[in-house]
């Protein structure tokens, strides 16, 4: 449904995307993750039609993209991270305002009908300034809704929303992608991310640096997850044999419950604890913890960043 091959962007002489290669299929629901400044806002332009890129080639819903085309931007739903509300109008009153670029202005039960899926039915005579950032984020969402696009290109849309009104969204979201609507989301809030997208995508300094199920993501990274462990004895000796090995760091410790970042699979799990054993420690529970998302994004743009400065 939409495909970005190696397409780059610079700004003067900064690379915001430097060969990005991205897949979204039909009926997706795909999460977009990154540290500001990776590209995420960028390529949500370039696929929006907002920004021509400098080279790669774009593909949305089958046909290639290219100077002088537009049958695609039919295809496209975008929201951007700030977008403009018109507070002395009233919620029907914006509706109508952007519906009219599509020729529906007078069809108000299908703007209430756009309304109600937002949860914002009821407020149609609520003058826009009366709504909260939710609501009104919600209402944007409607107002992206008015042509009926096949995808939808969501940038932060749960920026500063409190918890109730995230979930909300969150469930919003979902029900789109049940009826058949390919959405890219991107957020800094991850565990949103995880709980509703069908595949995550993290970008950093313009690349793809993985993309994949949460599940399939974590279980192949499975080492950004710390180990956990609980002394009943030898605490001091074990903790010492922590430090010293090369292969950890960010050792914490509350009471007999330790964690630790362990760079190593299997079988140098083994071989650690083997080694706190021999070195006295007693140890009762020696586990990795379960797989974050947020583990592994902080994984990966921490060593993105060890490279840049090495």
């Amino acid at each position: 449904m939409v495909k970005l091959d190696q397409v780059t962007k610079y700004y003067g002489s900064f690379q915001a995307l430097n060969g990005l290669n991205l897949q979204i299929d039909k009926g997706e629901l795909f999460g977009f993750v990154g540290p500001n400044g990776a590209g995420k806002t960028t390529s949500m332009k370039i696929m929006a039609g907002l920004l021509a890129c400098d080279g790669g080639t774009l593909w949305i819903d089958g046909e290639q993209v290219t100077p002088g085309s537009g049958s695609w931007r039919e295809k496209i739903g975008y929201m951007p991270d700030f977008f403009g509300v018109y507070d002395n109008l009233k919620v029907m009153e914006y509706m109508e305002f952007y519906a009219s670029i599509y020729g529906r202005e007078n069809d108000r039960r299908y703007l209430y009908e756009l309304l109600d899926r937002v949860g914002l039915a009821e407020r149609g005579e609520v003058y826009v300034d009366h709504l909260s950032r939710g609501m009104k984020q919600r209402l944007c969402l409607a107002r992206t809704l008015i042509h009926d696009p096949l995808i939808l290109i969501l940038d932060e849309p749960a920026s500063g929303m409190e918890p109730r009104a995230r979930y909300e969204l969150k469930e919003i979201l979902r029900q789109l992608s049940i009826d058949g609507k390919t959405i890219l989301v991107s957020s800094h809030i991850l565990p949103d991310l995880s709980e509703m997208c069908t595949s995550i995508g993290i970008i950093e300094k313009g690349k793809m640096v993985v993309k994949g199920t949460v599940e399939e993501i974590l279980s192949t990274f499975s080492e950004a997850n710390p180990l956990l462990m609980t002394f009943t004895g030898g605490q001091e000796a074990g903790m010492r044999i922590l430090k010293e090995d090369p292969r950890t760091r960010n050792i914490a410790s509350r009471g007999s419950n330790v964690s630790v970042l362990f760079n190593g699979g299997e079988e140098e799990e083994a071989d650690l604890l083997a080694k706190l054993i021999a070195g006295g420690a007693r140890i009762s529970a020696y586990r990795r913890a379960e797989g974050s998302l947020e583990a592994l994004f902080l994984k990966l743009t921490d060593k993105g960043d060890e490279n840049a400065n090495a």
